[in-house]
């Protein structure tokens, strides 16, 4: 199969709290009905079932080495040859993959959206587009404590504690270095109508072109 009859793949990242997932989001819901899928890439944090609870609470998420990165890139190449694969489902109370996975069928279109899905040449060798969602450390770090108490079960001082002593260092050292491999950086996350604007144009071009 040419390149040309391929699914295109977005590839959507920034900092924890940036507004990457709003990005994805927002040009996701732009096509109801057509052929496009999301793939998070922290559905792929390494499964932890070997490790006591104490130990996986040590698990430095934000590290390339949380990531099983491998069966990312062979989910994402069978995707890319049209077929089915098995998503796994990451359970953040257990700090583990929890049992299920969720069956994805392929799409024309796929928005791979992580923080560090652009530190690995091997993940980047497969998107077509991608972009790095860059906004201020500060409103970074307030809506990942929102996120975190709200949805993730987590108190404000283990919060801070993860961000000062893990998240920021990682951001520094692994994630805002990959801005540079970024064919569009968009600032301010989910509020930049206009980026968002371009991609959805863009993307209903590719569906206009392969009569979607």
């Amino acid at each position: 199969m040419d390149d040309k009859h391929k699914p295109i793949v977005i590839g959507v990242t920034g900092g924890s709290g940036s507004g990457k997932t709003s990005v994805s989001q927002a040009i996701y819901n732009y096509f109801p009905g057509k052929s496009i899928m999301m793939l998070e890439q922290d559905s792929y944090y390494k499964n932890q079932d070997h490790l006591s609870f104490e130990e996986r609470l040590k698990t430095n998420y934000d590290h390339p080495f949380a990531f099983d990165t491998d069966l990312l890139i062979n989910h994402l190449n069978e995707l890319l040859g049209y077929n089915s694969i098995e998503k796994p489902v990451y359970d953040y109370t257990k700090h583990t993959r929890s049992g299920e996975t969720i069956t994805q069928d392929p799409k024309e279109v796929i928005i791979l959206e992580g923080i560090l899905i652009l530190e690995d040449v091997r993940l980047r060798n497969l998107m077509d587009i991608k972009l790095y969602v860059d906004t201020d450390d500060d409103i970074r770090i307030i809506r990942r404590i929102k996120r975190d108490i709200e949805e993730r079960g987590r108190t404000l001082d283990s919060v801070i504690d993860q961000y000062l002593t893990v998240v920021k260092p990682m951001h520094a050292q692994f994630i805002e270095p990959t801005k540079k491999y970024a064919d569009l950086i968009i600032p301010e996350g989910g509020r930049n109508q206009v980026a968002i604007d371009l991609m959805t144009t863009k993307i209903h071009t590719i569906f206009e072109e392969r009569s979607l």
